[in-house]
């Protein structure tokens, strides 16, 4: 993912540079300290000057918002009244993470009293966020020291949930066909999910395909990448090149529109749309670019995918396909799509017919999804244009031999499975999910409170 990018404020009070202007020059080097703290944390940081009064505070956040900041850190050096800055955070659409921290860890009986003079800020936080409520602003808060607590992970784990608010506010999604008939738990008006979340989403046309056709070099360039990026197996050269011009206009398309994520409805892919087989490949390796994809024209779930994968690259598109009840774990599985870097070893292409296909057959990606610490998240739709994200901790164990040819993962789950799969189907959860490796359960949880979603970690019902 790109480096994060934040705009750290200061705020400060007005009196203190006229009563005891001696005391600025510390403030102001502990917003250095701060900054540089947030910076060895891989965080790009837009310091504004020290703020005291609104026009300060206006000229500081504008910046921020010129600058595409992905957050506004708040830091008191000092007590600072709320009025001076309220209105201009309320009004900006920047996310707003409160900084509750003082320069000196200890403050106990034996403090010097000038001292206080440095420490004071946590009741103008207290200030700020009583007004920022009343005015229905929505702010994340974290208290700690900043050297002897880990309240600045917490704040890049902020961070990092606003970047993925942001990508799901502000995806592009492509489909190529229609959603398939009949999936109903991720059917959604596409006109209610831009008005209840702002994701767009783009139809294909076939003359837009036909517009992007790549030329025999360009083929012939693709051919030698998947020579590098998989083992070619049992595949004809028809077949390949046909799978390469796919994936190539594809790719095109999805720049060209600037696509954060596409989605495609596998029984509507024929010669009359422009493209020559199923683009199952590209949408593998478009996941492993960080594009989001979800199948069967769900354009919900590709979004959601896109908006992790900004956090956490190693995020697949796939479905719970069978218990393994005696194992405590299920089988993941789909048709041919899985992004390519959490594959066990090196990928393998091969050619593959379905009886269900009206186009040609396409060159796939098999292989089995690799070990590692993993989560099943899932964003279900309710009721009144609510939504819920579910996410369930666990593990994908790949197995030394593994009987099942295609796309293939075994997730086992913290809790017991009955228990995963009855909560799960209780609060809503869909067919259509992402996994993601390394999980950070604090950043999910985030993520869903900025976008205003419900979200359930399943515990087990016994536990």
């Amino acid at each position: 993912m790109n480096k994060p990018v934040v705009g750290l404020l200061p705020l400060y009070l007005e009196l203190y540079d006229q009563v005891v202007p001696e005391i600025r020059q510390a403030a102001e080097a502990f917003t250095g300290t701060i900054r540089d703290e947030l910076k060895k944390l891989n965080i790009e940081v837009i310091a504004a000057p020290v703020c005291c009064v609104k026009p300060e505070f206006a000229k500081a956040v504008k910046a921020f918002e010129k600058k595409r900041a992905d957050a506004i850190v708040t830091l008191h050096l000092a007590y600072s009244p709320s009025l001076e800055s309220a209105d201009v955070l309320t009004a900006t659409a920047l996310p707003l993470i409160m900084l509750d921290t003082t320069p000196d860890f200890d403050f106990g009986f034996d403090t010097d009293p000038a001292r206080i003079m440095y420490n004071h800020g946590i009741h103008g936080v207290q200030d700020l966020c009583n007004v920022l409520r009343r005015k229905g602003k929505h702010f994340m808060l974290e208290a700690g020291h900043w050297q002897q607590s880990d309240v600045l992970t917490r704040v890049a784990a902020d961070i990092k949930a606003c970047i993925a608010a942001s990508a799901m506010k502000t995806a592009r999604v492509g489909i190529i066909g229609q959603p398939f008939p009949g999936m109903g738990d991720f059917a959604i008006p596409f006109a209610d999910l831009k008005k209840l979340i702002g994701m767009e989403v783009i139809p294909a046309t076939p003359a837009k395909f036909k517009a992007m056709q790549p030329a025999p070099a360009e083929i012939a360039e693709e051919l030698k990448l998947y020579s590098k990026l998989f083992k070619i197996g049992k595949a004809s050269e028809k077949c390949l090149a046909r799978t390469a011009a796919t994936s190539l206009t594809v790719r095109k398309w999805i720049a060209k529109e600037k696509l954060a994520a596409f989605t495609f409805n596998f029984l509507d892919i024929d010669s009359k749309c422009g493209l020559g087989t199923v683009p199952f490949l590209e949408a593998s390796m478009a996941m492993s670019r960080g594009i989001g994809y979800a199948g069967e024209g769900d354009v919900l779930t590709a979004a959601f995918v896109a908006s992790l994968a900004k956090v956490f690259p190693e995020t697949t598109f796939s479905e719970m396909f069978c218990p393994d009840w005696k194992g405590n774990k299920v089988f993941l599985s789909h048709m041919g799509e899985l992004n390519i870097d959490i594959i066990s070893g090196k990928p393998e292409l091969l050619e593959k017919a379905f009886p269900f296909f009206k186009a040609d057959s396409p060159a796939l990606t098999q292989g089995c999804m690799k070990s590692g610490p993993a989560a099943l998240v899932n964003l279900a739709p309710g009721p009144h244009g609510s939504f819920t994200m579910i996410a369930c901790a666990g593990s994908i164990r790949a197995p030394r031999k593994n009987k099942i040819t295609g796309i293939s993962g075994w997730f086992e789950p913290e809790i017991p499975l009955e228990d995963m799969l009855s909560e799960y189907s209780c609060h809503g959860g869909t067919h259509h999910l992402a996994l993601i490796y390394n999980p950070d359960f604090k950043i999910l949880m985030r993520y869903a409170e900025i976008m205003g979603w419900n979200c359930v970690t399943l515990k087990g019902i016994r536990k």
